[in-house]
């Protein structure tokens, strides 16, 4: 394989064609070391939609269920007033309606409400109906939920930061080892000379642009400024950049050195300059 023409660019920026492109030269510890910081990224965004947005409303639920409720049997034993909302913001509501009544409103883009034997989850798309489960006693009540949440909403954003940055290096690791392919036929007809563990670097940071574009969304979505349906535009639209970058970041690498200008044609006879 020849040598390159250009020196390769430092590998450290995955925002513009030209840096992605970079990580093509790159060792592999430097691309799992960015992609690792990107994932990391993401998952604090995730942890504050969490927090921000959905942990304050099940306390807020939990604050207000009555001292005394279980579910047990397969049924729910509720004490209070039905239908009632519990808490809820524009982004996740609870709710009992033991009899699915449709007489509360459904504003939240999650709403979750108890009836008296199963759990409907209502979204854009409709909703999901799951059976409580008829062998199982769990409370329902204020005086044991409050505690037992107090307690696990830590390891829960833990776990979810956890589960964001394990998901995004498997799948992106997956993936660069597919889209290496066409990263590399564009590579070799533009003349850019990569071999195939330079193509599975480059395509491995295709996919962090996307990533960064999903955190202004999950950001603009959490703070008002997109509603639901035009983030899960952004969220289509993050993988459409990364196949993006995977056509153009071949033609930000180094030209290989064995592209040479064109010949003469030595049938044809070369102009003369005319006389001044």
């Amino acid at each position: 394989m020849s040598t390159t023409v250009q020196s390769w660019r430092p590998a450290w920026e995955p925002l513009t064609p030209r840096g992605v492109g970079a990580f093509a030269g790159a060792s592999l510890g430097r691309l799992l070391l960015i992609q690792l910081l990107v994932a990391s990224l993401v998952a604090a965004s995730v942890v504050w939609f969490l927090e921000r947005g959905w942990f304050p409303v099940v306390r807020s639920a939990i604050h207000e269920l009555p001292l005394e409720g279980e579910l047990s049997g397969g049924q729910l034993d509720w004490h209070g007033e039905t239908p009632v909302q519990l808490a809820g913001n524009r982004f996740l509501g609870f709710a009992v309606d033991l009899y699915h009544s449709g007489r509360l409103g459904r504003e939240s883009h999650l709403q979750v409400e108890f009836g008296r034997e199963d759990l409907r989850v209502y979204s854009l798309l409709g909703y999901d109906i799951i059976d409580y489960p008829p062998g199982r006693k769990m409370a329902f009540n204020r005086t044991e939920l409050e505690p037992r949440w107090g307690a696990w909403e830590p390891f829960i954003a833990v776990g979810a930061a956890m589960f964001t940055v394990a998901g995004l290096m498997v799948s992106w690791t997956a993936l660069a080892t597919i889209y290496f392919v066409p990263v590399w036929v564009i590579s070799f007809l533009e003349n850019r000379d990569l071999n195939l563990a330079q193509s599975w670097r480059l395509a491995g940071a295709t996919m962090m642009p996307g990533a960064l574009f999903l955190v202004a969304g999950l950001a603009g979505y959490r703070l008002g400024w997109i509603d639901l349906i035009q983030f899960a535009a952004v969220w289509g639209l993050h993988f459409v950049i990364g196949w993006i970058y995977l056509l153009i970041g071949p033609l930000f690498c180094p030209r290989s050195a064995g592209v040479k200008k064109a010949k003469a044609n030595p049938f044809v006879e070369p102009e003369k300059k005319e006389d001044a």
